[in-house]
C-alpha cells in the first residue's frame, strides 16, 4: 500500500481547511462588528454571510461527498471542527444580542436556527467519516 493520498481526499482536506479559515475570518469580523457595522472587512452582515458564511458551510459538505469512498480520520476531525465553529459561532452571536429587545432576539434566533442545524449536520458528517475510517478494511 502506497503512502500517498488520493486526489479526492487531498482536495477534501484543502477545502475543509479553507472552510475553517473562512469561519475564523467571519467570526472575527462579526465579533469586532458587534452589530455596529465596524468589522475589519468592508462588508455589512448580509454580504459577510453570503461571501463567507455560505461557502464555509457548503465546503465541508462538498468535502464529505467527494471523499465519501476514502478513509480519513484527519478529514473527519476537520469537518467536525468546521461544524463546531458554525454552531458555536452562531450560538455566541445570539448570546451577544441585546436581550432587552425580545422581538429582535426572537427574529435572530429564527434566522440562526437553520445555520445551527446545518452546523450539526456537518458535525454528523465528520463523525460518520471518522467511524467509516475506524472500521477495519475487509478484503
Amino acid at each position: 500500500m502506497s503512502n500517498h493520498r488520493p486526489m479526492a481526499l487531498k482536495a477534501a482536506i484543502v477545502i475543509t481547511a479553507i472552510s475553517i479559515v473562512l469561519l475564523i475570518i467571519y467570526g472575527s469580523d462579526a465579533a469586532l462588528d458587534g452589530g455596529t457595522g465596524t468589522g475589519f472587512l468592508p462588508f455589512d452582515h448580509k454580504i459577510r454571510g453570503i461571501g463567507l458564511g455560505i461557502p464555509s458551510v457548503a465546503l465541508p459538505i462538498v468535502a464529505y461527498v467527494i471523499s465519501r469512498n476514502e478513509s480519513s480520520k484527519i478529514l473527519g476531525i476537520l469537518i467536525i471542527i468546521s461544524g463546531l465553529l458554525t454552531v458555536v459561532g452562531s450560538v455566541a452571536f445570539l448570546a451577544m444580542q441585546d436581550q432587552t429587545a425580545m422581538d429582535t432576539t426572537k427574529n435572530r434566533s429564527a434566522e440562526f436556527a437553520p445555520v445551527i442545524a446545518v452546523g450539526a449536520l456537518i458535525i454528523g458528517l465528520g463523525i460518520i467519516k471518522i467511524r467509516k475510517s475506524s472500521k477495519p478494511v475487509s478484503k
